[in-house]
């Protein structure tokens, strides 16, 4: 494009060029032709001519934007502000929506430039979705709350370019209230789901629940307007009318062929869901599917190792407490026959009166450390390392095992007390398993620091996992359930567990827990006494 072109003014529909001195055609071709915006700017930054791709790019005939201010920057580079080949800019399109340009500048004849541009709005959008998706899948790996990973998805939806609002809904029966599991973009929602109710009742059609119930997306243009004139939403409007919103994607959560609630998407005036937004919300309530999902499990599975863990104690009540308890019954009769005894031999009552005391004493020593493992009191009033040397001292009194309990002075534990009850139980776990399986004679039990994090090991002389059912050494028994608690506790802070043989004999459980903001892969090789 140089102004010494010799051709007439050209009228192709979509281009605008002046004419020169020398013959252009074949140069004027391939810039037409060409599927990127080419233009020449004066040295006021207008345009004074376009080809058919940048009119198509900018939204309006080449001659309405002959004269007019492009959005292309023309200052000049200084030391402190250099050009950059490739710049972006927007352009406010006719149709209302935000056009981003990529574009390089170079100067030209008559105090003028050229410039080549290109329409990047949807590849921008793209990269930005596929960022999303990203953080979503670390959101959902991450081993905080369920609300609080869906919020995090719901807020990288917001994030997207055409994307106002966003709710995630968990529905177990579409009969019932709704559970909100995500939100962003909203004001005060604190009260949605009653005021949702409050429009289920004066008869409101729900358009969600029909992606719930369908299990395919639901994608309703204008629906912003029709809610708010619509007097069944009215409980709604306040809510409903705060975002800057207007069509309106119900996407379903659907995983192992189970749909579990919809993502419901809001979207910005003149954004209407396409294709590639449609597949981002999908792939997005995938993930969220996926959160839900894992949250059900891990509720399910810890409740599980609960009810193994009564259980477990029960059998240990009545293995122990229960039979001395009734072995002091049986005794204190015996001692009762022989005072009522005529001639009652006083040395003997006296050995009787001893071995009672010897019972009671020892019952009372299981009850008190039953009673530790139902309630460690010592955690709150000592903190982790002393509880856990109050444990070992009680473990040690009870089966002649050797517990050594190491920790650095230097270690200090700033995480909650959840986080420690956790560890005080994985601990309580690996000893008991020591305990049961490995026939080991002595215990450690380490303390350190690694990169500001914990590091809690549990190590035994014991033989390994011990015998299997069928006889064989070495067999890991079909229960893991211990291992499984121990494995959740871990997860749930973030952490990593280890467990298995060791080389030289024995067996050790590390637990690895991160510094507070750090994140560990909640991976790790396990096996099971």
């Amino acid at each position: 494009m140089h102004s010494d072109v010799d051709t007439d003014v050209d009228t192709t529909a979509g281009a605008s060029w002046r004419p020169g001195r020398i013959d252009g055609s074949v140069l004027r071709a391939l810039v037409d032709v060409s599927a990127d915006g080419l233009a020449v700017l004066d040295r006021h930054g207008r345009f004074t001519a376009l080809n058919a791709a940048a009119a198509h790019i900018l939204g309006l005939p080449a001659d309405d934007l002959v004269g007019g201010a492009a959005p292309f920057d023309t200052a000049e580079p200084s030391p402190d502000r250099p050009r950059e080949d490739r710049r972006r800019t927007t352009w406010p399109a006719p149709d209302g929506r935000r056009r981003d340009l990529e574009y390089r500048l170079a100067p030209a004849a008559a105090d003028g430039y050229v410039v080549w541009f290109s329409d990047v709005t949807d590849a921008l959008r793209q990269q930005g979705r596929l960022t999303a998706i990203t953080r979503a899948a670390s959101s959902v790996a991450d081993v905080g709350s369920l609300r609080a990973t869906l919020d995090a998805v719901a807020h990288e939806v917001v994030m997207t370019a055409n994307i106002a609002a966003v709710q995630i809904l968990a529905i177990d029966d579409p009969r019932e209230e709704l559970r909100v599991l995500g939100m962003a973009g909203f004001g005060d929602a604190a009260e949605f789901t009653e005021r949702l109710s409050a429009c289920r009742r004066l008869g409101a059609r729900v358009r969600f629940m029909d992606a719930f119930q369908g299990g395919e997306p639901v994608v309703v243009l204008n629906r912003k307007p029709a809610i708010m004139a619509d007097p069944t939403w009215v409980p709604l409007h306040a809510i409903m009318g705060y975002p800057d919103w207007d069509s309106f994607v119900s996407m379903p959560l659907v995983v192992r062929g189970r749909t579990l609630g919809v993502i419901n998407a809001y979207y910005l005036p003149g954004e209407d869901p396409g294709p590639n937004s449609l597949a981002f919300l999908e792939a997005m309530a995938d993930h969220a599917a996926v959160a839900i999902d894992t949250a059900t499990l891990l509720a399910q599975s810890r409740s599980q190792a609960q009810l193994d863990e009564r259980r477990r104690l029960a059998r240990d009540l009545h293995d122990s407490v229960v039979q001395q308890l009734f072995s002091m019954r049986m005794q204190a009769k015996a001692l009762r026959a022989q005072v009522d005894r005529a001639g009652a031999d006083p040395a003997r009552v006296r050995r009787g009166a001893e071995e009672l005391a010897e019972l009671s004493q020892n019952a009372l020593a299981d009850l008190r450390g039953l009673v530790f493992e139902l309630r460690p009191l010592d955690l709150a009033e000592r903190g982790l390392v002393d509880a856990v040397r109050a444990h070992a001292a009680s473990l040690e009194a009870r089966t002649g095992l050797v517990v050594d309990v190491q920790a650095p002075p230097s270690l200090e534990l700033d995480s909650g007390m959840d986080v420690q009850e956790d560890l005080y139980r994985i601990v309580q776990e690996a000893l008991h398993n020591v305990v049961k399986h490995a026939r080991a004679t002595a215990v450690g039990i380490r303390f350190t620091e690694d990169d500001g994090g914990l590091v809690v090991e549990v190590t035994d002389d014991g033989s390994g996992p011990g015998v299997s059912s069928e006889g064989s050494g070495g067999g890991v028994p079909r229960d893991t359930l211990g291992l499984v608690s121990m494995r959740e506790r871990t997860q749930r802070w973030g952490g990593r567990l280890i467990a298995g043989p060791r080389p030289s004999g024995g067996w050790t459980v590390r637990v690895t827990l991160p510094a507070p903001g750090a994140a560990v892969s909640a991976e790790g090789e396990a096996g099971n006494r």
